[in-house]
């Protein structure tokens, strides 16, 4: 049977595990937000598109609400539960609801080399940026989403790996992209760093 959830369009796409804190100020989202809150229930991201949304999207838990103001906007802080497939759209409220099928992962785990081999290329990146990597909270199960969620990576790369179907797969995309992406990233640090020099290599 399709569950039923109030969805949430926004420009971006949300993972299984990934903190999203959000403000909330549209008087319908408050509406759906405080309903999530008093029956301790969860409500659905789905990717803006520019006709519509994505079809497949994650769940998300409200965890904290950090801020209420006078006026009734929030701040809260949500997390990625699981992923669903949008079947049908119900427009009776003054917010978007979405029948939707909850979608399970196949049972293909990828090997130890390709896990190793996604979290060094996920370590290359942020060392660019200054940035330790610490996976001491990645669950291996969904380790695609943890290194994924944790990069500001084009929004159709990471619609197509939310709708991918097993961890072998989303890992092995996640390999090949990364492995084009750092080279892009070292040709542009280059041509910072020439520019920053007026024109001078140093």
């Amino acid at each position: 049977m399709p569950l039923l959830i109030p969805l949430f369009p926004l420009d971006l796409v949300l993972f299984p595990g990934t903190p999203l804190p959000l403000h909330i100020f549209e008087p319908r989202y408050k509406e759906m937000i405080g309903e999530c809150l008093g029956r301790d229930t969860v409500f659905g991201v789905v990717r803006a598109m520019e006709k519509g949304f994505a079809n497949v999207g994650c769940t998300a838990e409200i965890i904290t609400v950090t801020r209420e103001y006078p006026d009734g906007r929030l701040d809260i802080v949500t997390e990625g539960r699981e992923r669903f497939e949008v079947q049908d759209i119900n427009r009776e409220r003054s917010f978007l609801r979405g029948e939707v099928a909850m979608i399970k992962d196949q049972p293909d785990p990828p090997s130890a080399a390709d896990r190793e081999r996604a979290s060094q290329l996920h370590a290359d990146i942020l060392s660019m940026a200054g940035a330790v990597q610490d996976l001491s909270a990645a669950n291996p199960e969904s380790l695609s989403f943890y290194l994924a969620g944790s990069l500001p990576l084009e929004l159709d790369f990471k619609q197509d790996l939310l709708a991918l179907r097993s961890e072998a797969q989303r890992i092995s995309a996640l390999i090949s992209y990364l492995e084009l992406l750092i080279p892009k990233l070292h040709r542009a640090s280059r041509v910072r760093e020439v520019s920053r020099g007026n024109g001078h290599a140093h």
